[in-house]
């Protein structure tokens, strides 16, 4: 009787809290022998990743999320402090995510040296990731009439939390961790209900306005000076398979947005598609082809619609 009959069967009898017990761990055991070579290693932790992220988001812009009354004099020792403590929990972190992929096997000290020359990297694009997000900032004051000040776009626009989140969340990604730029990004969706997924290439001056509901894929390149309004989707068409059945993965299925394009809400772009520079997709398209530079796609009840910006509230 395989383990599955046996908790079906066992259904019927009623377990009681030990039984409960045996099950569950039997099933544990089950799941870990699949997946592990011996003994299961320590996972990362969501919570501490999730709060470290944080951290480096307050050296980042250490006025907003930094301690209330917090002194011009007084910044650069808690940015030194913040990034001393939250890149020090970052190598732990990173350390075990490795343990998990196929570095598992090797030894300690080769699993701690590659956790420690990852966060060193990581750590080097700070500068260019607090310039990437001032240029976002910019792009939301720009772009939002309802917008009165900086200030108030980074602490409050659901936009600039998930894209501070995705492009600490990308150079992670990119440098091989993907577990944990996953978490980050999980808890920037769950926050804001903004998916973006931290493979995506965003260039510089991206604005998400209201943002509830957007989806943008693991292999997007967007360029600069793109907006996206809330709902918007940029997604896959189809998932290939392999001669198994099984889905491949790692390969472009998502678009490309070029600069300077607008796409408004409700729009679903699909597939490995570009969108030409300029381009404007008006609320509600359906599109999976690529359109040039300069296009403005519509419904096709509505083609002849011009579409100027707006959606601040």
């Amino acid at each position: 009787m395989n383990l599955l009959q046996r908790v079906i069967e066992s259904e019927a009898d009623g377990l009681g809290i030990p039984g409960l017990v045996e099950a569950l761990r039997d099933l544990r055991t089950a799941s870990q022998k699949r997946r592990y070579r011996g003994a299961a290693p320590e996972l990362p932790s969501r919570e501490a990743t999730i709060s470290l992220v944080d951290g480096l988001t307050a050296a980042l812009y250490p006025r907003h999320f930094g301690p209330f009354g917090l002194r011009a004099r007084e910044v650069d020792g808690f940015v030194e402090r913040k990034l001393a403590d939250n890149l020090t929990a970052l190598r732990r972190q990173v350390e075990l995510e490795l343990r998990l992929s196929g570095e598992k096997n090797g030894p300690d000290h080769a699993v701690a040296r590659r956790a420690g020359e990852i966060v060193a990297a990581f750590a080097a694009t700070l500068p260019k990731v607090r310039a990437l997000l001032d240029t976002d900032i910019r792009a939301a004051f720009e772009g939002d009439p309802s917008a009165k000040s900086i200030d108030e776009i980074i602490f409050c626009f659901p936009g600039v939390f998930a894209i501070i989140r995705h492009r600490l969340a990308h150079q992670i990604y990119r440098l091989g961790v993907p577990m944990l730029a996953r978490i980050v990004a999980e808890s920037a969706h769950s926050q804001t209900g903004i998916d973006i997924h931290p493979g995506a290439q965003i260039e510089e001056g991206f604005f998400i306005d209201h943002g509830t509901g957007v989806v943008i894929g693991e292999t997007t390149v967007i360029g600069r000076k793109v907006r996206l309004y809330q709902a918007v989707t940029l997604g896959a068409k189809r998932f290939e398979t392999d001669g198994d059945g099984a889905l491949l993965k790692n390969y472009p299925r998502h678009p490309i947005v070029e600069d300077n394009v607008v796409i408004y809400a409700g729009a679903t772009v699909l597939g490995r598609i570009t969108i030409g520079r300029g381009s404007s997709i008006g609320g509600n398209v359906w599109l999976t082809h690529s359109v040039p530079p300069d296009s403005n796609v519509t419904q096709a009840f509505a083609r002849e619609e011009s579409f100027h910006g707006g959606g601040g509230i």
